[in-house]
């Protein structure tokens, strides 16, 4: 009976965190398309619970991929249209310590020479950038917190717009990448609304997040 007792216990427990727990895909719509991206909170909690945030207030809706440097990285979350810097909410730590990589089709935190003033902006790597990567307290690198895992074509054709310079900023799109629209979405939500089949948990994840 005692045992009996502690399995149902233990599987109330499993239930209530499969019930409870948030969807870790959020989908970027853009003016080129959709992208959708699994952010990592286990390798990245507070980074992603950040992200979240702005995602959850709308803050991104209306953004623009404001640097975009064909070969490395696009670059967004932080201007509008205009080139208007929207406020942020307070710097976060860096968690970029966290065994993921920068390589292709991964998400990253953009940040200042300061490792831990990262707020809003974001990018997607373009490229093996594993120079940016976590090297020592010294080369401290810039955090992943998730992958592209559908629309890297929409990606790629971001990454191959015209730029040129617009005052103090390089490599800004001469005609505007907007960000419609970031929301929280789920695998049946995709495959219900836009016919998305993610791939499988089984199935090997591309690109890889770790060297």
């Amino acid at each position: 009976m005692k045992i009996l007792t502690i399995l149902l216990t233990c599987m109330m427990m499993l239930s209530c965190e499969t019930t409870a727990k948030p969807s870790d895909l959020v989908e970027l719509s853009t003016n080129y398309g959709s992208i959708i991206i699994e952010l990592n909170p286990t390798a990245a909690p507070n980074t992603v619970k950040n992200f979240l945030n702005y995602v959850d207030e709308g803050y991104y809706d209306g953004t623009i991929f404001h640097r975009v440097i064909n070969g490395f990285m696009i670059q967004g979350g932080g201007f509008d249209e205009d080139m208007n810097k929207r406020e942020t909410k307070k710097p976060i730590m860096n968690e970029s310590n966290n065994g993921l990589s920068n390589v292709v089709g991964t998400i990253a935190m953009a940040r200042t020479s300061d490792p831990h003033s990262a707020t809003s902006q974001f990018y997607i790597n373009v490229a093996n950038n594993t120079f940016l990567n976590y090297q020592s307290e010294q080369q401290p690198g810039y955090c992943v917190f998730g992958r592209v895992i559908e629309g890297i074509g929409v990606v790629q054709k971001i990454k191959a717009v015209p730029v040129s310079n617009f005052d103090q900023y390089q490599n800004v799109p001469n005609d505007p990448v907007m960000i419609k629209r970031v929301r929280r979405v789920t695998a049946e939500q995709l495959a219900k609304e836009q016919n998305i089949s993610l791939p499988k948990v089984s199935e090997p994840p591309l690109p890889a997040m770790t060297n």
